[in-house]
């Protein structure tokens, strides 16, 4: 429940209690005060949270109204004492009005967000230049993008534009913090090559855009559930959220400062189907809770406001999914290469030479002008009852898989090495 103190003038504290009543207010209380010199009264409530905006937008009739709401949750018990334990189980989802202003609060200081994000950029620099995926996860949980995609996707829900281009500022402040920074240490430290880490978050997949859309849900479905009733902490979301957009970010940035722009293609389109994906899913959670143009103490949001972003934010998901489809393999190697090893099991097994042990196969970190190189790493063992030599198999298997690839038009050059295992006593 919502702990609300009320202060109106003297006389008008029973209009509130009575208010109040109408909500199935508890440990309802009314008493005399001084204020500004006047006389006033004070009005004590505890609602459940849910009701706290229809609340304010009934007591917005009365004169003079000041309100003090509590953010966090208050345990109301009342008697018998023996319902205690069913009492406190009646938890319920916060109000449009605390999650709006909640995401106001967070437009904090320029400086310690700014701060913030120049040092997730060094940590997610440091992980994908080390290969460590503990600091990836490290930069996940300071990177602070989760604040700015929240808002955005509130003012996309409410149809306000100050605080859609107070959020879009803010995110692409700390994205630009984190990009600069991790270009900056690569030239620094003059590097010259891709990290395996880079080559990985390059790696799109066709169902890259599952994460944006996850996150977004989450980070709204998070922001609703009171603070006793969540599973799930707002780290953990607020994480999901930076895991979509730091990454991303740091490999821009790496990218451009050793001139691998296929990288930094493969990172601009990331970062912005995550952008596109948060914002949708989190607005549609917003609309079903309650989030509208208008509300108790809000009415800065424009109707026509929330179909027009959110058309603009579908409209860009889907110019990014058409560019990924029509762009392959470019910005489907990670899919690519899982498709690529399940038919070189089907070419191996179709045969009649070998046995498939293990197939491997990945785009490398190589810049070949003209072509992407597939590299393809096979283990293969020979039939019993196959009599050719070990290097007839391994040449024959060598030439079916790449025919194979280039028959099925995977626009790549497959680099294959078989390797023919014996068993022992074979």
């Amino acid at each position: 429940m919502r702990q609300l103190i009320v202060r109106v003038p003297k006389g008008y504290g029973a209009d509130v209690l009575d208010i109040a009543q109408r909500y199935q207010g508890a440990k309802l209380a009314c008493s005399n005060a001084i204020a500004d010199n006047a006389s006033v009264e004070l009005v004590f409530v505890h609602l459940s949270n849910r009701k706290v905006e229809n609340f304010l937008e009934d007591l917005e009739p009365l004169p003079q109204l000041h309100v003090t709401l509590f953010p966090t949750g208050a345990i109301v018990l009342k008697p018998p004492p023996e319902e205690a334990p069913e009492q406190v189980r009646n938890v319920t989802d916060l109000s449009p009005i605390e999650v709006f202003l909640a995401g106001l609060q967070s437009v904090g200081s320029w400086k310690g967000f700014l701060g913030y994000s120049a040092v997730g950029g060094a940590v997610v620099w440091t992980g994908l230049f080390t290969n460590s995926s503990y600091l990836l996860v490290a930069a996940m949980l300071i990177a602070p993008f989760a604040g700015p995609a929240a808002n955005v996707a509130i003012a996309t829900a409410r149809g306000d534009t100050t605080l859609l281009w107070q959020g879009l500022r803010r995110y692409f402040a700390a994205i630009g913090v984190t990009i600069g920074v991790a270009a900056v240490l690569s030239l620094i430290l003059a590097q010259d090559v891709a990290t395996a880490s880079m080559v990985s978050t390059s790696e799109i997949s066709i169902v890259s855009v599952l994460l944006p859309l996850a996150a977004g849900t989450a980070g709204a479905l998070n922001l609703f559930q009171s603070e006793r009733s969540s599973l799930v902490s707002g780290a953990a979301t607020g994480m999901l959220v930076a895991a979509s957009l730091a990454p991303p970010a740091g490999l821009i940035g790496m990218a451009a400062a050793i001139g691998r722009w296929n990288m930094v293609v493969s990172g601009v389109f990331a970062l912005l189907l995550q952008l596109a994906g948060i914002n949708l899913a989190g607005t549609i959670v917003f609309r079903l809770y309650g989030l509208s143009a208008r509300g108790a103490r809000y009415h800065r949001g424009r109707q026509r406001v929330f179909p027009a972003v959110l058309g603009t934010t579908i409209a860009m998901l889907a110019a990014l999914l058409v560019w990924q489809f029509s762009n392959a393999p470019n910005l489907q190697r990670s899919s690519r290469a899982q498709r690529a090893e399940a038919d070189v099991q089907q070419v191996v097994e179709g045969g009649n030479l070998a046995h498939l042990v293990e197939a491997n196969a990945r785009f490398t970190r190589s810049d070949i002008s003209g072509q992407n190189t597939l590299l393809v790493n096979v283990y293969v063992q020979p039939k019993p009852e196959v009599t050719a030599s070990t290097e007839d198999i391994r040449q024959q298997l060598t030439r079916n898989i790449q025919s194979y690839f280039i028959q099925q038009d995977y626009d790549v050059t497959p680099l294959v090495d078989v390797s023919v295992l014996e068993p022992p006593g074979g």
